[in-house]
């Protein structure tokens, strides 16, 4: 070993001492499994020194029996079960959380509920993608987003990974780690023994292994077959796996039946051997080495890693590949052959090529061979742990509470501004920093244009129009007239990732819209404002969901309080006001008065925009039931010592449950600030200003932990409160949603006027301490 790297693992060894280690593991018949026991054992043999604790996922419905090796197992559906992961991680003092994730292993949508467990611990983490897909669903993107927002560093298997990473969520190359599929370090051999032992002598061997699924395609190379036993009647495909679990609980062993009989018609039934078992991995390299040929005939081009294949390369096989991504990789330069996707006759025509010409053959494998010494498990464990010794350089840190939450401040333009290009506002920040690899989205434009008909200050008057007037080009740029939707969101060079987005944003912007006809400060607005209600109105009203009719009649209700005949708006307030009271009488239980069966974000919202439409159209027991909802929403959202506690995003999806308070965002206190201020001004009741002075000043450290979540002195606000941290990112979201409750508050107390801050409720000001 070189000098320069003894003091490079030197380094390392010192910053990283115990790896908390989260995927699959065996007994659970996977790939990911395969590779997470594979790496803790590549960094245990190159690392004696570092602790590796295995957190393992149990897919639904299943309890494996795991070995010593795992100190804790997570079931994918139980947010419990994150929350708890995190707290033993915690309690671990782990330096670093190294994540495998693929898709159908976390819980929620698209896996959502691992962010809980990762927004909970304190080590940094490191994240490991075995599946980068060029066209994310909205909810895909998000979870990758969110992972990248939260991650030290991603690590892909191959270099289109990092491309589409790039491309597609707009990260930077220097966030990405390209290191490849790790493989076994053997001899080249040809082991005549082996054949023998497998009954492979005397035939020439085509391989293919992994779990046994549709999208492997070996049909494609049984259809070849005729084609290859004529001119070599001792050729032998072989194919060796289980079927995948998840195939066989949904249609048992249906597909290799159907493969079965396929070579059965074809005539080549003597020629294919099926090996059904989940192979230990020394035997299952046995057979690698016994076969001539390895075959990956996968159907998809969008496969980004592929084991098998690194294995088969790594032990000096030719390889025939059909050309997805990896496969591309890893075997230019005459490494493998590449064949199109199911051409069966281009197969038969490359692998009788190559069984034909024992020269090529011998040094495909040789040009094989040498690649696979860059991807031996060595390698790979050298590789995370350097990365891991970075991320660990950069521990997140805890801030300490700075604000007197008695203190009412005024809206302030700085971190909008800061936040702001001549394009529109950037949704995400990495601490106060605008990350412009996430570019832009018309949820948080439409919120910043709202926000600047709030701005009363006369020395900030001025830049709010100018300001004002960016948002509202973003709005009006975001609508796709073509499909009657707004589109969401657009990466920094301005194009749109989407032709539209979701029924929240197109909801959002009628609001939006709304409000600007009612509050906006210059004329031309008001009237463009208008002028766009008018075209996007009548599509509103084909609205679904529960919380996007709630911004529908927010909006609609602001254009009648100024054009009271407005038809459309009028049938907007109408119809979704009777909407989502059906939803409150349908979902109603006892101790749950709320319109749904679950808790989600901007809950305030719903009830606010009920009482705004029972005001409208004169209905008093619809006003009383919004009351009584908002009611309910103001018990569950108080915690010890009557402080603010937000829904946490660990209660959405748990139905007629109380909530959980983690993570609790400021989207929810400014809601619950303007839903309460609306409800005093219909009520009177002062227990609605109590309520409203609470959510205010939890931005100011009357919560859960005792600490500010904003930044008065620059008008800047942080992303979320954790069980044991604040969140220190400052995204577009957070800053607006304390602003409009600062503005909220500094209007309500003017119109109080008398009452002053010492006539406040006290209640609040004892947060509960931890």
């Amino acid at each position: 070993m070189s000098e320069e790297r003894q003091i490079s693992r030197s380094s390392d060894l010192k910053k990283v001492r115990r790896i908390a280690l989260i995927g699959n593991s065996p007994p659970r018949l996977c790939g990911i499994a395969t590779y997470t026991r594979d790496t803790a054992a590549a960094i245990a043999a190159s690392f004696p020194d570092i602790a590796i604790d295995l957190y393992a996922m149990n897919d639904p419905g299943s309890d494996h029996h795991y070995g010593p090796e795992v100190i804790c197992a997570i079931h994918q559906d139980e947010i419990r079960d994150y929350v708890q992961a995190a707290h033993r991680i915690n309690e671990s003092r782990a330096d670093v959380v190294l994540i495998q994730h693929e898709y159908g292993i976390f819980g929620g949508p698209a896996g959502m509920h691992l962010l809980r467990l990762l927004d909970r611990v304190d080590a940094p983490v490191v994240t490991i993608l075995h599946t980068v897909l060029e066209q994310p669903n909205a909810e895909q993107r998000t979870v990758i987003d969110a992972l990248a927002r939260r991650s030290s560093r991603l690590i892909v298997m191959a270099e289109k990974g990092r491309e589409i990473l790039m491309r597609v969520h707009g990260i930077s190359s220097e966030k990405i780690a390209v290191v490849p599929h790790g493989a076994p370090d053997r001899p080249r051999i040809s082991d005549a023994a082996l054949r023998t032992e497998f009954g492979f002598a005397g035939h020439k061997v085509l391989l293919t292994f992994g779990l046994l699924s549709p999208n492997k395609g070996i049909e494609t190379i049984i259809r070849a077959l005729p084609q290859i036993v004529a001119e070599h009647p001792d050729a032998l495909y072989v194919v060796l796996g289980a079927t995948h679990p998840h195939l066989v609980a949904r249609e048992g062993e249906r597909y290799r039946e159907s493969l079965i009989a396929l070579a059965s018609e074809l005539g080549v039934a003597g020629n294919v051997r099926f090996i059904d078992g989940f192979l230990e991995q020394e035997q299952l390299l046995d057979y690698l080495q016994a076969a001539d040929i390895y075959v990956t005939p996968y159907l998809s081009a969008t496969q980004i890693t592929s084991g098998t294949l690194s294995y088969a390369v790594a032990l000096g096989k030719p390889v025939v590949s059909t050309p997805y991504w990896h496969a591309e990789e890893l075997l230019a330069d005459d490494v493998g052959m590449l064949v199109p996707f199911g051409d069966s006759d281009k197969f038969a025509e490359a692998l009788l090529k190559l069984l034909g010409d024992g020269d090529l053959l011998e040094t495909m494998g040789a040009r094989a061979y040498a690649i696979g010494r860059g991807t031996t498990w060595d390698k790979l464990a050298d590789a995370y742990v350097r990365i891991c010794a970075q991320a660990v350089a950069k521990r997140p840190i805890r801030l300490a509470s700075q604000s007197n939450p008695r203190e009412l401040h005024p809206p302030k333009l700085d971190a909008i501004e800061r936040m702001t290009d001549a394009c529109g506002m950037i949704q995400h920040s990495i601490f106060s920093v605008p990350d412009r690899h996430h570019g832009y989205c018309v949820d948080d434009n439409c919120r910043a244009l709202m926000l600047m008909h709030r701005v009363d200050d006369e020395s900030q008057s001025d830049r709010a129009t100018e300001l004002a007037k960016i948002y509202a080009s973003f709005v009006q740029y975001a609508w796709n007239g073509d499909r009657g939707r707004f589109r969401n969101f657009m990466a920094f060079d301005r194009t749109w990732l989407e032709d539209e987005g979701s029924e929240d944003s197109f909801g959002r912007t009628v609001w939006t819209l709304g409000d600007t006809v009612a509050e906006g400060k210059v004329q031309d607005l008001r009237h463009w404002a208008l002028h766009l209600f008018d075209q996007v109105a009548p599509h509103a009203l084909e609205l679904d969901s529960l919380r996007t009719r709630a911004f529908a009649i927010l909006g609609a209700e602001a254009v009648l309080r100024v054009h009271p005949e407005h038809a459309v708006a009028h049938r907007l307030v109408v119809k979704f006001s009777e909407k989502l009271l059906d939803s409150l009488r349908e979902y109603r239980r006892e101790g749950w008065n709320w319109f749904e069966p679950t808790l989600g974000y901007d809950n305030a919202r719903i009830p606010e925009a009920l009482m705004r439409g029972a005001r409208l159209i004169h209905d008093d027991e619809m006003l009383a039931e919004a009351v009584g909802a908002l009611e309910w929403l103001n018990e569950i959202q108080t915690g010890e010592g009557r402080i603010f506690r937000a829904v946490g995003t660990d209660s959405f999806g748990r139905p007629y449950s109380a909530p959980l308070p983690f993570d609790q965002q400021p989207l929810e206190a400014w809601a619950t600030v303007d839903a309460m201020l609306y409800a005093h001004s219909v009520t009177g009741d002062a227990k609605c200003k109590e309520a409203a002075w609470r959510a205010y000043a939890w931005y100011l450290g009357a919560n859960d932990l005792g600490v500010p979540i904003a930044t008065p002195a620059n008008g800047g606000c942080f992303d979320g409160l954790m069980s044991d941290r604040v969140n220190l990112n400052q995204g577009a979201e957070s800053i607006l949603a304390f602003q409009f409750a600062c503005a909220g508050m500094t209007r309500a107390v003017a119109g109080w006027g008398a009452e002053t801050k010492d006539a406040q409720p006290t209640m609040w000001l004892r947060p509960l301490s931890r």
